[in-house]
């Protein structure tokens, strides 16, 4: 049986008015302070019967002798769980949403950084967009230029009429004209596929052509190998606010704000969570250790996905200190993704 269920409804209140106390105060809430707030009708002395009970299992901590309680990252976890439902954002806060996030020219790369400025704006913390991988979207059109020396840009149209181009490096050396043909041979085999479809495809069945497009073909295959390597030491997480970290971050001392942010310089353990928790259907919420992640150990990461109608494209959310507001935070993470997504989708009518 989890403690959770041991709870009675009694404790229940008990325990989130401290989590919500202590997120708005940030010191320990007393027996006291909930007898005067009349948050239950019971006696001080009853009310710290109830939070002796939260302390031995582990939900409250007392930082020191005849102090109040705060929450742990347990009764933080509770806390959170009992709000996964969301509240509604305010009309205000919906209006001002449908305002900030806007397309222009199909640019997908403006849309996810005004996104991710949207989430800092609104949250006061850090907000995140993690980008599609150009490997990995599926694709209405393919063109492919090379710019100079052994770099070949790839521009990519999706379904939904937004462009993503990438510039590789590559050991291949191409002329326009081979690029052209490899271009139209993609586009009419492969619509609605990805890059990483036509490599594989390619890589299966290439030794069954002997055409005089076969030199081409193997061009491309490793045009396709480059790119997506190229992808996997990238990092492709937006990041904005994290000047404001320095203010929220301050009781941790200097020395961990540092150690954050040449943590969020480097980003790829957080991509790499991300990727794997892609395909989630619904916010969700680490608290400290739960992200498994060193470096946002005294954080709490709060995300969901965005994407097209028929694909998921990345993750955006917020890092902020374990005392965000969560009440604030959760859904104002799901309407930016449910916006982000509705505005991709509309921009294919």
């Amino acid at each position: 049986m989890l403690k959770s269920e041991r709870l009675r409804t009694k404790d229940t209140v008990v325990l989130n008015a401290i989590v919500e106390y202590y997120l708005k105060i940030g010191r320990p809430v007393s027996s006291g302070f909930l007898f005067q707030k009349k948050i239950v009708t019971d006696s001080p002395a009853t009310i710290r019967n109830i939070m002796s009970k939260l302390e031995e299992m582990g939900f409250l901590n007392q930082p020191y002798s005849s102090s109040g309680r705060v929450p742990t990252d347990l009764g933080l976890r509770f806390y959170v769980n009992s709000l996964l439902e969301g509240a509604p954002l305010s009309f205000d806060q919906i209006s001002l949403l449908s305002q900030d996030l806007s397309i222009k020219k199909g640019d997908l790369n403006l849309l996810l950084h005004q996104a991710s400025r949207v989430l800092a704006d609104q949250s006061d913390s850090v907000g995140f967009v993690l980008s599609p991988r150009i490997s990995r979207i599926h694709f209405h059109h393919l063109r492919l230029i090379k710019i100079a020396g052994n770099k070949v840009m790839i521009i990519l149209v999706t379904p939904y009429n937004l462009v993503l181009t990438e510039i590789v490096a590559t050991d291949a050396c191409f002329d326009q004209g081979e690029l052209d043909r490899v271009s139209q041979y993609v586009n009419q085999s492969f619509p609605g596929k990805t890059l990483l479809f036509v490599r594989d495809f390619l890589l299966g069945e290439l030794p069954k052509y002997k055409s005089r497009f076969e030199k081409a073909f193997n061009k491309l295959i490793d045009l396709l190998k480059d790119s997506i390597t190229q992808e996997d030491k990238e990092e492709p997480i937006i990041l904005q606010g994290a000047s404001r970290q320095i203010d929220n971050f301050a009781a941790f001392g200097l020395e961990k704000v540092k150690f954050l942010f040449q943590n969020f310089e480097e980003k790829a353990s957080l991509a790499r969570l991300l990727s794997d928790l892609i395909s989630l259907d619904r916010v969700k919420v680490f608290i400290g250790l739960e992200s498994n992640l060193p470096a946002i150990s005294d954080c709490s990461l709060i995300f969901s996905h965005y994407g097209d109608k028929s694909q998921v494209l990345g993750s955006l959310g917020i890092i902020g200190p374990k005392r965000i507001p969560y009440r604030k935070i959760i859904p104002l993470v799901d309407s930016v993704a449910k916006k982000l997504s509705e505005t991709i989708s509309l921009n294919s009518q």
